[in-house]
């Protein structure tokens, strides 16, 4: 029988070939959303994954989904949506209003043995905060996309580790605006020689992006040169990003 790892007050992690393959990628469960120990757990390809009233639970599947920078190309359709709605896009902008839009967001749940959208999020108050405080320590990171307005349309926002990025969740008020902003992230990560991002798990949405899934020890691989790769600090400092129209 296998027994699921229980994390105590130490800031220590089991080694993630030893998370289940049912539930794929669970590892162990406990602990606390300290910024300590969530950026612990990023360095190691792990991360927290939980609903309201669960206990926290922490994950590292295999396969793995990632999109390879350079497998991205805007449709048509992006590009034409994009010059009519004008929209403008920054980084780290406004990262307390993205990550409570992405919680808003009803979310896929098996209900009366059926996929549907329910009002739950993994995405917690305690998640929020302790997202918000990694932000402050310049750890995560927010996409903003603006209309024409100057109100918030769309976004996502993740995790940085060097030149290793890990999203975590996007959102759209405006038809197109979290493809913007993902579109947005992929031309300013090319700029700086980063070549893939960490989708964590593959879902039917990220698989129009250009999704693909890889062995976890070939991401672990990957992922361990990622946060080595010294790049400069303009990459994820404030600014404001671009397309290729």
């Amino acid at each position: 029988m296998l027994e699921l790892f229980r994390l105590d007050h130490e800031l220590t992690f089991p080694a993630v070939e030893l998370a289940l393959n049912e539930p794929n990628g669970l590892l162990a469960f406990g602990g606390d959303l300290s910024p300590q120990r969530l950026v612990h757990a990023y360095h190691q390809g792990i991360f927290p994954w939980f609903s309201e009233g669960e206990p926290l639970l922490w994950w590292s599947p295999d396969p793995r989904g990632i999109i390879y920078t350079q497998d991205f190309q805007a449709s048509r359709s992006l590009k034409k949506s994009i010059r009519k709605n004008t929209f403008s896009v920054t980084m780290n902008m406004d990262f307390i209003s993205v990550i409570q839009q992405c919680a808003n967001i009803p979310r896929q749940k098996i209900i009366n043995n059926q996929q549907e959208y329910a009002n739950t999020t993994w995405i917690t108050e305690e998640m929020i905060g302790s997202y918000l405080s990694l932000h402050q320590q310049g750890w995560a990171h927010s996409v903003e996309v603006w209309d024409e307005a100057g109100e918030l349309a769309g976004g996502l926002y993740g995790i940085a580790i060097n030149g290793g990025f890990c999203g975590e969740s996007m959102f759209h008020l405006k038809t197109d605006a979290s493809k913007a902003a993902f579109w947005a992230l992929i031309v300013h990560m090319r700029s700086f020689g980063l070549t893939f991002i960490d989708c964590q798990m593959m879902n039917p949405h990220l698989a129009t992006l250009g999704c693909r899934e890889i062995p976890r020890k070939q991401f672990i691989k990957m992922w361990r040169e990622a946060i080595l790769k010294k790049i400069s600090s303009d990459c994820w400092r404030q600014q404001s990003l671009r397309f290729e129209l």
